[in-house]
């Protein structure tokens, strides 16, 4: 099955907001076996609409469609649509009821006609009721295409896949298994990575795919396999993974099936009953947003202290004035207190800290821009390391977010 992802809004377009909805829906649909074909972000324009369903139609057995569904006068989906399927709207009682509910229990106001229309669907449609909004999905089939229209809200949308779009694609059948196993490696670049595994990769079955996914500091090897013979696939895959690890093991830090290096970290945590806090100064705070946007971190993240000014890391992290006043602020010995006293405050097994000149001055440090420390406190040492990274500000915090989960993550395994 070949799907074609439509979000719809001029605020994408002009780069208002960013379009989170597709990336989330491919991810979905790659899980349940949907081939998706094309992901495509349009205008809040009747022609440009018909347009692009007319294409997809062609190219598509399912078309998955994201926004313009508000009570608003720009929102034109469900009128579009209905000229897209020669239809007319149709008060629906169900959505009507649901409507005047959630303003009665939440709202607190009275409903205007704009609120009333929402409603209104397409009388060929399958409504799919919104438990969480106003405007309902649709699910519409003609011309062996399915049409699924659906709010642009990111927690409705998902709300909406998860409970009623995904297992009602599910039952169409005919949908081959997908099998994804991602290798996470630190320390060396791509091109390097791809030079050592030339000869492995040339000798891939035709059946098993590889992809390098760098990023600052890291890169992911995806092997992916699809196919209708589940058992096959997985063990081709493990197979493959094995001869992997013989050749790269050194640069290999972990296996993580969401892709990223900070899923790794927190799982390392939670399987070994671990818990870790941060004191940041050069990442802002960035390390600890990254753990705690991961759902179940509560169990192995403490706390974190910012303290970006000098002063900060005295009167928080109780670290030495004369550490400072002798060695600098940014340097191996305030990168070891600050670890250190992050660990006693938060009463944490682990705890991470950094302190650099990420630019594009120098600050309080007459440290080179790129110079980083980054300290590691562990249940046995503490311990700071010296990087360079660079002399781009964003590429400095992000190449140093990653060095240190990389850091830690080494410790976890070693435990």
């Amino acid at each position: 099955m070949q799907a074609t992802i439509i979000t719809i809004g001029d605020e994408i377009l002009i780069g208002q907001i960013v379009d989170t909805n597709s990336a989330w829906m491919a991810r979905e649909l790659n899980k349940i076996g949907v081939h998706v074909y094309e992901i495509i972000s349009i205008s809040d324009d009747r022609a440009h609409i018909l347009s692009a369903f007319a294409k997809a139609e062609q190219q598509s057995d399912i078309v998955l469609v994201t926004g313009g569904l508000g009570p608003t006068k720009d929102d034109i989906t469900k009128k579009t649509i209905c000229e897209y399927f020669n239809d007319t709207l149709v008060l629906n009682q169900e959505v009507l009821d649901h409507v005047v509910r959630l303003f009665k229990e939440y709202v607190k106001a009275p409903m205007v006609d704009m609120n009333k229309d929402q409603a209104l669907v397409p009388k060929k449609a399958q409504v799919i009721m919104n438990e969480y909004g106003t405007a309902p999905g649709m699910w519409l089939e003609e011309n062996e295409t399915i049409f699924v229209s659906m709010p642009g809200v990111p927690f409705e949308m998902k709300a909406l896949m998860r409970d009623s779009v995904i297992p009602r694609i599910e039952k169409i059948g005919n949908l081959p298994f997908i099998h994804h196993r991602t290798i996470l490696t630190a320390g060396q670049g791509e091109s390097t990575i791809a030079t050592r595994l030339e000869e492995w990769e040339n000798n891939l079955p035709a059946h098993i795919k590889l992809a390098y996914l760098p990023s600052l500091g890291t890169v992911r090897l995806r092997l992916s396999s699809r196919g209708v013979d589940k058992d096959f696939i997985v063990n081709s895959v493990a197979g493959q993974i094995q001869e992997l690890y013989t050749i790269i093991e050194d640069v290999i830090v972990g296996e993580s099936n969401d892709e990223s290096l900070v899923h790794a970290v927190v799982q390392l945590l939670k399987d070994k009953n671990l818990t870790v806090a941060t004191a940041e100064s050069c990442t802002g705070g960035k390390i600890a947003s990254l753990i705690t946007e991961i759902p179940g971190a509560s169990q192995v993240f403490i706390g974190s202290t910012v303290t970006y000014a000098t002063q900060s890391k005295i009167d928080m992290l109780n670290v030495d004035p004369a550490i400072i006043e002798k060695y600098s602020v940014v340097s191996e010995q305030v990168a070891i207190e600050m670890a250190m006293k992050a660990r006693l405050k938060f009463k944490s097994d682990f705890a991470i800290a950094t302190t650099g000149n990420a630019g594009p001055t120098q600050g309080d440090s007459d440290a080179p821009v790129g110079t980083v420390y980054i300290g590691i406190a562990t249940p046995l040492n503490v311990y700071g390391l010296h990087f360079m990274m660079g002399n781009h500000r964003e590429r400095v915090v992000q190449k140093t977010i990653n060095k240190a989960l990389e850091l830690l993550q080494k410790e976890l395994i070693e435990m």
